[in-house]
């Protein structure tokens, strides 16, 4: 990389003699908005089909979000029809404000207004760039022309929202761009929307400053904050939002330093998905709040069924590091941290303070199990436990199934303090996953077609005696768990293929998880069958859980049987 610095030149900071937010502590959780429907989404490869978008929706419901925004029905109809199907079918619970997002032209606003029609509670989202280059380069106005488009099209919006008392409406601007907006402008005009708003009583304008591209530290996104959080002339009448983008990657600590300063309110993404670099991570935010003893308001105490539907919806990967979420966030390969976790592990047992060397939080506070905190590696003489079931047998074993069966293997190198070949390995690898058959035995299937729907037959043997079962669902796994009853969550599946040619074997791999059960199991099928092959990885894991839980399929499952 040749110097080129000439071509950049740094921020121009403002002296803030009134500085103040440097001292001021995070006491309480602001007010949270997911823009995952919406920045989100258009972030995407590939953008969610409705049926993924609704499955999001229902997750961040879930979570606690009371702010979603949805969608921008003006740009396309499928992003109109998702809004209608979330009103008319439905969807949106009481509290909850669903949000969509207008530039500020008149026939893309009458779009919104009549796409969140009916709803119980909408927030009509306006946004205009106010920063010198895109009123000079892009749109060629003045401040005073900017200003005035903004005002007209808040002035439609107040007109056409009137014209449905249904909903309960509320008003949200956004000055995008505002990062590299100069104050007195970005000032000036957020008087003037709220003006034209003109908020009665208890009413609230949402007045949203965008770092849509971080331009500097952000200490100095904070100064701008607070600025603006002491002169604007409405303040009791305005919500003072701010939506973090990470282009430096400090979007976490801006928004941190943003509350500091007045803020009272968070636009982001879950795990930092969106445009470019991303907005800002609302989880890794709303947890840094719940390290220090702050209640988010946002519950992730299921943090790795919440990382699989995310997943899943978006199709973006969730780094094994990344914070509080990734799979080897709390796990340690080193000695020296292995010691200290142990020796503070033990040291913890009873105390009501949490203080554990190297973990913020108890990973059980977000469903988490302390399985996976120690493991060995290739660096400790104790690992390639993958690579071994790879090379020695195909079995190309998940992430998270390796994190969980590595901890079996280092309970046998405690117990034999030698060299754990491939073929003890697998032996222990059988003996887990692969041999149980208790209580349940499958012992044949036969699917059948039920419209869009698959149908099901079991034969089991259950407790030593045979017996027939029926479901039907979505796919065999679906229909087994129906024929079952069992009260599991799939968390996730894969299959792969073992080896080449004739004797090639297909392997099923399941995570599943119950209540009253601390985190999650695999199970693990193999076959030459892939549809028999996740049966028995169903059997696999439920034989499993039930040595934790027995009534997950004794109790609940099967009564007949055993009466």
């Amino acid at each position: 990389m040749s110097p080129q610095t000439s071509k950049y030149r740094p921020f121009p900071a403002r002296p803030n003699p009134e500085r103040s937010w440097p001292d001021q502590p995070l006491t309480c959780a602001p007010t949270w908005m997911s823009t995952d429907l919406r920045d989100g989404n258009q972030a995407l490869f590939e953008p969610m089909d409705a049926a993924r978008k609704l499955e999001l929706f229902r997750l961040l419901v879930a979570i606690g979000f009371r702010e979603i925004e949805v969608a921008f029905p003006a740009a396309s109809s499928i992003e109109f029809d998702f809004v209608r199907v979330l009103i008319e079918g439905g969807e949106i619970p009481a509290g909850v404000r669903i949000i969509a997002l207008t530039p500020a032209r008149p026939e893309l606003i009458r779009r919104t207004v009549a796409a969140l029609a009916g709803a119980p509670e909408a927030i009509v989202h306006l946004y205009t760039a106010t920063s010198p280059v895109f009123r000079q380069n892009v749109f060629g106005m003045s401040e005073q022309e900017l200003t005035a488009l903004t005002v007209d099209a808040t002035r439609l919006i107040r007109e056409l929202t009137a014209q449905h008392p249904e909903t309960r409406w509320g008003f949200e601007y956004s000055a995008e761009t505002f990062s590299a907006t100069e104050p007195e402008f970005a000032l000036s005009i957020c008087n003037s929307v709220v003006d034209a708003w003109d908020p009665q009583g208890a009413e609230r304008v949402i007045i949203n400053l965008p770092a849509t591209v971080e331009m500097a530290t952000p200490n100095v996104y904070a100064d701008q904050i607070e600025w603006m959080h002491r002169h604007l002339s409405r303040r009791s009448q305005v919500t003072l939002s701010v939506h973090p983008h990470n282009d430096r990657g400090t979007a976490v600590a801006a928004a941190e330093l943003a509350l500091m300063a007045g803020a009272e309110r968070v636009e982001g993404c879950l795990f930092g998905n969106g445009e470019r670099t991303g907005n800002v991570d609302l989880v890794t935010l709303a947890l840094n709040l719940y390290s220090q003893g702050v209640d988010p308001g946002l519950d992730f105490a299921r943090i790795a069924e919440i990382t699989r539907t995310w997943e899943r919806c978006t199709g973006l990967p969730v780094h094994p590091r990344h914070p509080y979420a990734g799979d080897l966030v709390f796990t340690a390969f080193s000695g020296s941290h292995q010691d200290a976790i142990r020796k503070g592990m033990a040291a913890q047992a009873g105390q009501a303070q949490w203080s554990v060397p190297y973990l913020p939080v108890d990973p059980a506070d977000l469903g988490r199990t302390y399985d996976s905190l120690i493991r060995v590696n290739s660096q400790s003489g104790k690992g390639g436990i993958a690579f071994l079931l790879e090379r020695e047998y195909g079995i190309v074993l998940p992430r998270r199934l390796q994190v969980e069966f590595s901890a079996r293997i280092q309970q046998l190198a405690d117990t034999t303090g030698g060299e754990i070949t491939a073929a003890e390995i697998w032996r222990c690898f059988s003996g887990i996953y692969l041999e149980p058959a208790v209580p349940l035995e499958l012992v044949s299937h036969e699917l059948t077609a039920q419209g869009e729907r698959q149908g099901i037959t079991l034969q089991l043997r259950v407790a030593g005696r045979r017996v027939t079962l029926r479901g039907i669902g979505n796919g065999p796994i679906d229909a087994a768990l129906d024929a079952l009853g069992s009260p599991v969550r799939v968390l996730g599946y894969e299959e792969r293929s073992t080896s080449g040619g004739a004797d090639a074997r297909a392997a099923a791999f399941v995570e599943l998880a119950a209540d009253g059960v601390p985190g999650s199991l695999f199970g693990v099928g193999l076959d030459a069958n892939i549809v028999t092959a996740s049966l028995r990885a169903v059997i696999s894991g439920l034989n499993r859980l039930a040595s934790v839980r027995p009534d997950i399929v004794i109790a609940h499952s099967l009564p007949q049987v055993v009466a």
